[in-house]
């Protein structure tokens, strides 16, 4: 199995199986760097995508599970995370944060933890999937579990 994933699936599937998380990653048929091309692939609504945004949290990343189905509120979440000034990180300021590119940003394996907010809206689907590491790669999981494989905050994001 490990062996056909591409290498930061690899490290994203390493790191579920140490927190104890139960879903496999799934690599898909084509590139899913959006929520809606996620949910297209796998047949679920775009709200049951959990989006790996990472935003520059006065220079410290932060990152935001965000159901596919929501914009985020980035006054709201500046509040919310007590920080000065948040933007949306460029992507070198991704790859140095994650190790993973924009696209594919796993809510874990990361080279160090980072901090994360996780939409409360996506406690609303049984289901969610969640990035593998690679934009063709996710893997599914709950609310609860990403709450707590993340040691993030449930937060409104909108």
């Amino acid at each position: 199995m490990s062996e056909k994933l591409p290498a930061n699936a690899v490290v994203v599937e390493s790191a579920l199986r140490a927190l104890g998380a139960g879903g496999e990653i799934v690599v898909l048929p084509e590139k899913a760097p959006t929520a809606a091309t996620a949910a297209a692939q796998l047949g679920c609504e775009v709200g049951a995508i959990a989006n790996s945004l990472i935003f520059d949290a006065d220079g410290a990343p932060l990152l935001v599970l965000t159901s596919g189905a929501h914009r985020v509120d980035v006054e709201l979440i500046a509040r919310t995370a007590g920080a000065q000034r948040v933007r949306r990180a460029t992507p070198e300021f991704v790859r140095a944060a994650t190790g993973q590119p924009i696209g594919g940003v796993a809510p874990v394996g990361h080279p160090a933890p980072v901090r994360t907010l996780v939409d409360n809206w996506l406690s609303k689907h049984e289901v969610v999937w969640a990035a593998g590491g690679h934009p063709s790669t996710v893997f599914p999981t709950t609310f609860d579990e990403l709450v707590r494989i993340t040691g993030g905050t449930p937060v409104d994001v909108e």
